[in-house]
């Protein structure tokens, strides 16, 4: 079965109706509105309401993923759930919580978590259950995000997190579906840096206790900055571009075929650094400054984006991009509508 085609039968987005503009993030962090916009790239992000929880926001998503593509709950077979590990409660399965929610009565759910890259692994887990295992036909990939709580804007060290918003994404696969099929995919990791980004306290190495509350230790924080960004400086770009050219050569692709970027969002000087790389301009690409930085949910976002924008057509080669702190590089191949002859 593993030259049987999975496709993009549809998706879905929930986003949270309170927003932070690129004026507020300057006030809290102290920076030109001028810097927040051009260098950062961002104009306004979403951020959660009183009743925007991760998981919730993840069934929004799914719901509207369904609704557009008049698919049924009932015919999922398997939940990959990409809500952060930031959700309604500690030790919990959201993929579980979700498949019962959405009406999946026949599903099974699993959560898996890879930052800002998991919807790229979730699409290659994905693609080879339902190439392997007979009974897993439909699969619905599907998480929210609010990842927003713990942004410090008085921490220039990680202001690379500023743009973090918060919201959903959801997207349902298909074997033997004749559109938006899932071409190659390619991951690569680098664990030096795993300990570089953290939350300081926690978990079991420091609980969040009030003092270490009130010490600002439950926000994100660069602990080794020095050391991340020598070796991010080092890796990231050789290794984001391993991963296009081996997901390109699983699709039997070059660069030359792109027509489209789907990139997580980073900064404009990074963007554009990719779209010439790949030898696409500004128009073949979409970027999220309105939106805000979602996580790994940017990829199904762009998608949705991108076809609002009328950049995403059929016949078009796709390329998504992730990256995550940890750290992880990822892109995938997506043919979308049907190969023309």
């Amino acid at each position: 079965m593993y030259d049987v085609p999975i496709g993009i039968v549809g998706t879905g987005m929930y986003l949270p109706e309170q927003v932070m503009t690129a004026a507020e993030i300057a006030e809290h962090s102290g920076l030109p509105e001028w810097v927040i916009r051009e260098k950062f790239g961002i104009e306004q992000k979403h951020i959660p309401g009183e009743d925007d929880h991760p998981n919730q926001m993840a069934l929004w998503a799914v719901e509207d993923c369904l609704a557009r593509c008049g698919a049924k709950a009932e015919d999922i077979d398997l939940v990959i759930c990409t809500t952060e590990e930031w959700r309604e409660y500690l030790l919990w399965t959201s993929g579980i919580d979700l498949a019962h929610r959405i009406g999946a009565k026949g599903a099974w759910g699993v959560d898996i978590h890879m930052r800002c890259a998991t919807t790229l692994a979730a699409m290659k887990m994905a693609k080879s259950l339902m190439q392997t295992e007979e009974e897993i036909e439909t699969v619905l990939i599907a998480g929210g995000y609010r990842i927003s709580d713990f942004i410090n804007y008085k921490n220039r060290n990680t202001s690379f997190m500023w743009n973090i918003g918060s919201g959903a994404g959801a997207m349902l696969l298909k074997r033997n579906y004749p559109r938006n099929q899932i071409l190659g995919t390619h991951l690569i990791s680098d664990g030096s840096m795993s300990r570089d980004v953290i939350i300081p306290a926690s978990g079991t190495m420091a609980f969040p206790t009030d003092q270490a509350v009130k010490d600002g230790q439950f926000m994100f924080d660069l602990v080794r900055p020095e050391s991340m960004k020598a070796r991010l400086g080092e890796v990231s770009m050789a290794n984001w571009e391993t991963c296009i050219d081996e997901a390109l050569r699983k699709s039997s692709l070059t660069r030359t075929d792109i027509d489209l970027l789907n990139m997580i969002l980073v900064k404009p000087s990074a963007y554009r650094d990719l779209l010439e790389r790949v030898g696409l301009d500004e128009n073949q690409g979409v970027y999220l400054g309105h939106i805000g930085h979602l996580g790994e949910q940017d990829s199904i976002i762009s998608i949705i984006e991108a076809e609002r924008a009328g950049k995403l057509k059929d016949g078009d080669v796709m390329l998504m991009i992730g990256a995550g702190i940890g750290y992880v590089w990822g892109a995938g191949v997506v043919r979308w509508g049907q190969k023309e002859d």
